[in-house]
């Protein structure tokens, strides 16, 4: 088998082809052998991920890590055996047991790639779209990483200079996430970013013609991005020398994010499947896997054949990559030397820990004063802007009610925006009207690595980013979001922006710590226990959702327990505690002031704050119990949505103030006082259980 050059500008052997055509039978091969699958992409994109894993792309498979390396996103995440080839291939790990394994228990090769848990994958993904976001955000985090650690550098020679490829299919493109954040890159000028489009024509319900008609690459066009087309082979194989010779040219055009769109024929060469809607998800077939290796010079009664020549050329990039990364790292060694500080700050940062002295520079609040919890967010913000360069975010263009910039004068828009603030590497970053985007971005942001995230909007609007979330719970992502207007105390705007249903949803999904602080100084302690448990181990971090109000609460005095997730906020007084009062955010205000009438009454009350369910059940059941006493049977949880978190906590015995329907257009006042939200109805509960404990204590007897 030749091992000559079979292109000019593309050194392409017949070895080259061979290892192409080897990733296509294998595609169909560890399809067939589970039963299901995509085989049909894998198929025909052989060329194109072969391309970029073996000739494009900075990367050492002995070192999946390393901060200097290219990034690469498979968005179309169905097609996962893409990705697993390549790894396979190059050395990252896989072997071909794995492939013979896939979509099985314990196996290393799940039907859709994850994060954390295959090496040299670099995010989950599946949900079409996700994928896209995720790779605007990573070279989002590429630019203000460079600003952080080496911003003179000329373009193209720092040792943070790197590129994100990304490969797309018709679903992701179709997704309106992908739409939302691609107008977001062509607005950033992101030139480090390289999107492949796999046209192919069709998805699970045949030819795109039945959804979809525009011209997508003015689409891409409108949007600001370098747009390029590459031809098929006369065959209607993808071209790797024209494949090649696109990449090359987008990596050249540093002003716009790059699109190239290939046109390819699903499960290419198959003699009958290809171009079919049934190649897309099922397994080809015996004949047809046979029938698919006659063509490509393949035995037909072998399965996973792999030549010996084969898998010792394409593991040549152990060795490719340990140079490129030897050279990477003189580049580094010479900025570490003439950059001894900002050295010092990278591995600060790299290693996940916080400036020395940072827990000072956290706001105390006066107890007394009635502060809204967004309010309280926001000077804690930018007080810990000044002392951690690397925590950066904003908002979904609703930062003047999110209160989330971090610096006003300085805001993440590349060169040549006309606002006075402008600054490539800017703090403050403006997500615009694209909530689901946001998170996903802020995804690929926290993937990268070396910054910290966090992105604001309404609760309400939660449900516009639920997927992302749910993503960044999945992958363990240190994300921080940051959700106001937290109930339908955020009043007249009624019930289309009141949410009810949004904390108990949240907070099912599992992963996802959510936080809803009762006051100014709950939110100080809440933001320094979400910094202080980032991580950038797989497994041991997680996403936040900090909770906040419109309204202004009340502010008490701080309290260590809030970092626990629950804790006694004021203890009975004239005995033990004949009843509890549970409450969240706004509402702890209401189990304070019931605790009066009742202590008035006789009746020695606690009152619990509790404004992370998630952080009080990581505590030992002791600490548990000596909040919420097992003997103490009589409860009261009060909160301003649907009670579904509650019930475990307040038992049969208990009873739960909540909100099971939609909200009003009125002042927050009033429609907390017509739907129940007072102290007189919290202490009214909190009698009606005493006397319902009191019952069955006489029945007992």
């Amino acid at each position: 088998m030749s091992t000559k050059p079979t292109t000019t500008d593309l050194e392409w052997t017949e070895l080259d082809q061979r290892a192409v055509d080897t990733g296509r039978v294998l595609a169909a091969d560890a399809v067939q052998k589970v039963g299901n699958g995509h085989p049909g992409t894998a198929m025909s994109l052989s060329p194109a991920a072969y391309t970029l894993f073996q000739k494009v792309m900075r990367h050492d498979p002995a070192d999946a890590d390393w901060t200097g390396r290219d990034r690469f996103v498979l968005s179309a995440g169905h097609s996962s055996l893409t990705l697993y080839i390549q790894l396979y291939l190059a050395g990252y790990g896989l072997e071909l047991d794995d492939l013979k394994a896939f979509r099985t228990w314990g196996s290393k090769t799940p039907g859709h790639p994850e994060y954390g848990h295959t090496t040299g994958v670099e995010t989950t993904t599946g949900p079409l779209g996700q994928g896209v976001a995720n790779a605007v955000g990573m070279a989002m985090a590429a630019r203000y990483e460079r600003g952080l650690f080496d911003p003179e550098a000329a373009p193209g020679t720092s040792p943070f200079d790197h590129f994100v490829f990304a490969i797309a299919g018709d679903g992701c493109l179709q997704e309106g996430i992908s739409a939302e954040a691609s107008s977001m890159a062509g607005h950033q000028k992101l030139g480090n970013l390289v999107l492949l489009w796999d046209d192919n024509h069709i998805s699970i319900e045949g030819d795109t013609e039945t959804a979809v008609s525009e011209d997508t690459l003015k689409r891409y066009e409108a949007y600001g991005w370098h747009v390029q087309r590459v031809a098929p082979k006369e065959n209607g194989d993808l071209d790797p020398q024209a494949l090649f010779e696109a990449i090359e040219a987008a990596k050249a055009e540093t002003e716009r994010p790059s699109f190239i769109a290939m046109r390819s024929i699903i499960a290419w060469p198959a003699p009958h499947a290809q171009n079919t809607e049934a190649a897309h998800g099922s397994a080809l077939g015996d004949d047809e896997v046979a029938a698919t290796k006659r063509v490509l010079g393949f035995d037909p009664e072998k399965t996973f054949e792999v030549a010996d020549e084969v898998l010792a050329h394409t593991r040549a990039v152990l060795d490719r990559g340990r140079e490129a990364r030897g050279e990477w790292e003189k580049s580094f060694a010479a900025w570490r030397t003439a950059n001894p500080q900002r050295a010092a700050e990278f591995d600060r940062v790299n290693a996940g820990e916080l400036p020395e002295g940072w827990e000072e520079k956290l706001p105390v609040f006066e107890s007394g004063k009635g502060v809204a919890t967004r309010a309280a967010s926001g000077k804690v913000l930018q007080a810990l802007g000044a002392v951690i360069p690397e925590l950066w975010g904003g908002s979904a263009d609703l930062a003047g009610s999110n209160n989330t910039t971090i610096d006003k004068n300085s805001s993440f828009l590349p060169e040549g925006n006309p606002l006075p603030e402008a600054d490539p590497y800017g703090r403050t970053i403006h997500f615009g009207i694209r909530e689901h985007s946001m998170a996903a971005e802020m995804n690929g942001i926290a993937l990268h690595g070396n910054t910290r995230i966090y992105g604001g909007t309404f609760l309400v609007f939660s449900d516009y980013m639920r997927n992302a979330v749910r993503l960044s719970a999945l992958m363990h992502l240190p994300v921080t979001y940051v959700w106001t207007h937290d109930s339908i105390g955020l009043g007249e705007d009624g019930p289309t922006h009141q949410p009810v249903e949004h904390l108990a949803s949240l907070r099912a999904i599992p992963g996802l710590n959510v936080v809803r602080p009762a006051d100014a100084n709950e939110t100080a302690i809440a933001w320094r226990e979400i910094l202080k448990r980032y991580t950038k181990v797989f497994g041991k971090g997680a996403p936040h959702g900090l909770v906040l109000t419109r309204q202004g609460v009340p502010t008490y005095e701080p309290n260590e327990g809030a970092a626990k997730g629950g804790y006694v906020l004021f203890e009975a007084d004239g005995g033990d505690a004949q009843v509890v009062l549970i409450g969240t955010g706004s509402e702890v205000q209401l189990a304070v002031e019931a605790r009066e009438a009742l202590q008035a009454e006789g009746v020695p009350t606690r009152v619990v704050s509790m404004p992370s369910v998630e952080w009080f059940e990581e505590q030992d059941q002791a600490y548990k119990d000596s909040v919420l006493p097992p003997s103490v049977k009589a409860r009261v949880a009060v909160e301003a949505g649907i009670g579904l978190t509650w019930h475990r906590y307040v038992g049969d015995a208990g009873r739960i103030v909540s909100l099971e329907h939609f909200g009003a257009s009125a002042d927050g006042k009033v429609l907390f006082r017509e739907f129940g939200f007072t102290a007189e109805n919290v202490a009214a509960a909190a009698r009606d259980s005493l006397e319902f404990v009191a019952g069955l204590a006489a029945a007992a007897r």
